[in-house]
């Protein structure tokens, strides 16, 4: 089944009746019933009713209505700081019609981004005042933690930041132009700090419903885990967690002391996976 979004050209106003709309959004709940996976292009938040978009799912969106994304940069990035926003403009790929925009933003100075994890105690004592912290942490079946972090070079994530700010816009568009607010929220990161706290702390007082795993999966390359390093479905898995939280790849090889995610205890995926979540609620 197709169908059409609304969509103002320079000659006509095209004009769509309540059918009409309500083929779209059938459309897209059986796009995501057939297509789209959870924990892929969407994810499920405890306390939140609403499904969030991730960027795969908004690729997929904008294949179905064959809409073509692209963007407007404006770099506000100062001497200290990295600051991109961005207009993700939708355009038909058949008509070239304008069918809408979406904004987004990165920097910097969001916290996720502004601090990385000490590589050791010499660094983290020869770092300026200003450019050090101990910052409190919980998760991880730890408790409350102390960790040592350095501001980092915003040279360093200049990408990090443009590809979030990117992606924020198009998911913002997505969501604008193929009206699928109903369906999707919004991203737990632009959530208040407020709520994302008060869902992480529900998330945290969830029953656990998942029957507990009895023996190591397997994977392509031999690697069983155990006493061993993280599985291929595991470094997967962290990997896709880091890109949705936006965390930095060396903050995390920084805090178990590896050179690749793959080097990652088998014992530790566990701990990592709580880390990744609680540093994307922070």
């Amino acid at each position: 089944m197709e169908t059409a979004l609304v969509a103002t050209q320079p000659t006509q106003v095209i004009t769509f009746t309540a059918a009409n709309i309500k083929a779209q959004v059938q459309l897209i709940q059986q796009v995501m019933k057939s297509v789209m996976k959870e924990g892929t292009h969407y994810g499920r938040i405890p306390g939140v009713d609403k499904k969030m978009l991730f960027k795969p799912g908004a690729e997929v969106l904008c294949a179905t209505f064959r809409i073509a994304p692209s963007y407007q940069i404006d770099d506000l990035s100062d001497g200290d700081s990295v600051r991109y926003r961005v207009k993700c403009i939708a355009t038909h790929q058949s008509t070239g019609a304008i069918l809408g925009e979406g904004m987004g933003e990165g920097s910097s100075n969001e916290e996720k981004y502004r601090w990385r994890a000490a590589v050791c105690d010499e660094e983290f004592d020869e770092a300026p005042e200003d450019r050090r912290r101990l910052k409190w942490k919980k998760g991880g079946g730890q408790g409350a933690y102390k960790i040592a972090q350095i501001r980092v070079v915003p040279a360093d994530i200049a990408n990090t930041v443009l590809k979030m700010a990117c992606k924020r816009a198009q998911v913002a568009m997505a969501l604008n132009v193929t009206a699928a607010s109903d369906i999707f929220g919004q991203d737990l990161e632009d959530m208040p700090e407020e709520l994302r706290d008060s869902v992480v702390q529900q998330g945290e007082r969830a029953p656990q419903t998942q029957k507990p795993q009895t023996q190591a999966p397997r994977s392509t390359n031999g690697n069983t885990g155990g006493s061993g390093r993280a599985t291929d479905k595991q470094v997967k898995l962290i990997f896709v967690r880091m890109d949705a939280a936006g965390i930095p790849e060396n903050e995390l090889l920084a805090r178990y002391g590896v050179q690749h995610i793959n080097e990652i205890p088998f014992a530790k995926v566990d701990d990592a996976l709580a880390w990744i979540a609680q540093a994307n609620a922070a």
